[in-house]
C-alpha cells in the first residue's frame, strides 16, 4: 500500500504541475485575458476548499449526469435540494450510498460514504438528516528532506440538518444547516506552520415548485443556494479559502406513457458563487512580464480576490471574471439526464455532465439502473469519461440502498 500511495502521490503532483503550467493566465497590454501561448482560452479554474461538498453522493443522480435539483424526492434530496422532502410520496425513508474513489488507479482505501434520511411531520412539513464521510486513505507524510514523519488517514465529514415546508400546495421552501470538518494533515508542520483541521458552518436555502401540466404529465422547477458560510482555514493564517458556495437551478419533466411506463427528463445548471482568480502578471507587447497591481494591492502576499468577504464574493461572482461576460458563461456547469420506469419497479437511466475546458474540463457520460420492491430499493451508476481529463470515478460502479418505511407502514394498514 505504501508503494501505491507513493506512486499515486507522484502522479497527482505531476498532474497538478501540468495543470498549473497550462493554466497560467496573463493580461495583455490592452487588458485582455491570454494564455502562455497568447491565445484567449487559458485555463482559469475556480478553486475552493472542501470540494467534496460538491460531489454527487447518490447513485440515482450519478446515473443521470448528476442532475438532482428537480427530480422526484427521496432521502438523497438532503444533498442537493431539501425543499423537495415535503413532496416525497412516502412520509419516512433513508438511504445509504457507497462511492469508491480512484479505483482506476488501484486505490482501495479512498471512498465516500453517505447516509441520509427524512421524516414528514405532517402534510406540510418535513425534516431531514445527512451524514457524509470522505476517507482519503493512508498517507505517509515526509519532511522537506523526504524523511518519514508519520502516517495518518485524512478524512472529511459533513453533518447536515434540514427543514422543509410547503408555502402553497405547489411551492415549498427548505433550510439546511451543516457542520463541516476537514482533516487533511492535522498535526503536521509545513514551513514552520502547524496544520490544523479546518472547521466551518454553512447553510443551504432551496425552493421547489411542482405543477401538473396534463392528467399524465408534470413539471418541477427548483432553485438551491448551497454551502453558504464563512471561509475555512487549516492554519492560524489570515489566508483563508472560500467554501464551494453554489447556485443551482433545475427542471424536470415527467410523463406517464401508460399505466406501466414513465419517462423523466431533467436539466440542472450550476454556478459556483466564488470569486474568479485574476492573473498575477501583465504580459507587455515585447513579451516581458510585469506585476498586476490589482492582484495583491496591499502587498501582504494574498491575492486580493481571496480577501473578499463572503457576501462580496457571492454577489460579485456573477460579474468578476477577468475574461468578461464570455468567461462568466463558461463558469456554468450543465447536467442533463433521463430516466425510464417500468411499473415503478425497474428503471434505466443515462445522462451527461459538461464543464467548459477552461473551467475544469469535466465531461462524462453516465448510465445506471434501479430496482424497487416494497420497502427496498437499489440504484447503480457508472461513469464513462469523454475527454483525456482524468476523473476519480472513471469506470467505477457505485451504488445506493434505499429504504422506504412509509411504504412498509402503508402495507400494514
Amino acid at each position: 500500500m505504501k508503494t501505491i500511495i507513493q506512486r499515486t502521490t507522484l502522479l497527482v503532483v505531476a498532474v497538478l504541475m501540468t495543470v498549473a503550467a497550462s493554466a497560467q493566465c496573463f493580461f495583455d497590454s490592452n487588458g485582455n485575458l491570454i494564455g502562455v501561448d497568447g491565445n484567449n482560452d487559458c485555463t482559469n479554474t475556480i478553486i475552493t476548499a472542501v470540494p467534496f461538498l460538491r460531489i454527487t453522493p447518490d447513485a440515482r443522480s450519478g446515473a443521470m449526469g448528476d442532475v438532482g435539483l428537480a427530480i422526484s424526492a427521496d432521502a438523497n434530496a438532503m444533498h442537493v435540494n431539501a425543499s423537495k422532502l415535503v413532496f416525497a410520496e412516502r412520509d419516512l425513508g433513508f438511504s445509504i450510498t457507497y462511492t469508491p474513489w480512484l479505483r482506476a488507479l488501484q486505490i482501495n482505501d479512498v471512498y465516500m460514504a453517505y447516509l441520509s434520511g427524512y421524516r414528514q411531520l405532517d402534510k406540510n412539513q418535513a425534516v431531514g438528516l445527512g451524514l457524509r464521510y470522505f476517507s482519503l486513505g493512508d498517507i505517509q507524510f515526509t519532511n522537506e528532506q523526504g524523511e518519514p514523519v508519520g502516517q495518518n488517514r485524512p478524512n472529511e465529514v459533513e453533518l447536515a440538518l434540514a427543514y422543509s415546508r410547503k408555502l402553497t400546495d405547489n411551492l415549498s421552501a427548505g433550510l439546511g444547516l451543516k457542520y463541516i470538518y476537514s482533516n487533511l494533515a492535522n498535526g503536521q508542520t509545513v514551513g514552520g506552520t502547524e496544520i490544523e483541521a479546518g472547521q466551518a458552518m454553512a447553510a443551504d436555502i432551496s425552493f421547489t415548485y411542482m405543477a401538473d401540466l396534463t392528467d399524465n404529465s408534470s413539471l418541477t422547477a427548483a432553485l438551491a443556494l448551497s454551502n453558504l458560510g464563512p471561509k475555512i482555514s487549516y492554519t492560524n493564517s489570515i489566508n483563508k479559502d472560500f467554501l464551494p458556495s453554489n447556485l443551482g437551478i433545475g427542471a424536470a419533466y415527467e410523463v406517464d406513457i401508460d399505466e406501466y411506463n414513465t419517462f423523466v427528463f431533467a436539466l440542472d445548471i450550476n454556478k459556483l458563487m466564488v470569486p474568479s482568480p485574476i492573473p498575477a502578471k501583465i504580459k507587455q507587447d515585447d513579451g516581458t512580464l510585469i506585476d498586476n497591481p490589482e492582484y495583491d494591492g496591499n502587498g501582504n502576499g494574498i491575492p486580493d480576490f481571496k480577501e473578499k468577504s463572503v457576501v462580496s464574493g457571492i454577489f460579485g461572482s456573477f460579474g468578476d471574471a477577468p475574461g468578461g461576460g464570455s468567461e462568466e458563461i463558461r463558469e456554468l456547469m450543465y447536467s442533463i439526464g433521463a430516466e425510464y420506469w417500468y411499473d415503478e419497479q425497474f428503471s434505466v437511466r443515462a445522462g451527461y455532465y459538461s464543464e467548459h475546458a477552461t473551467k475544469g474540463n469535466r465531461k462524462y457520460f453516465t448510465v445506471g439502473m434501479g430496482l424497487k420492491y416494497n420497502v427496498f430499493g437499489l440504484n447503480f451508476s457508472y461513469l464513462v469519461p469523454t475527454t483525456n481529463q482524468r476523473n476519480p470515478l472513471d469506470n467505477t460502479l457505485r451504488f445506493s440502498l434505499m429504504f422506504d418505511f412509509g411504504a412498509f407502514e402503508a402495507d400494514d394498514l
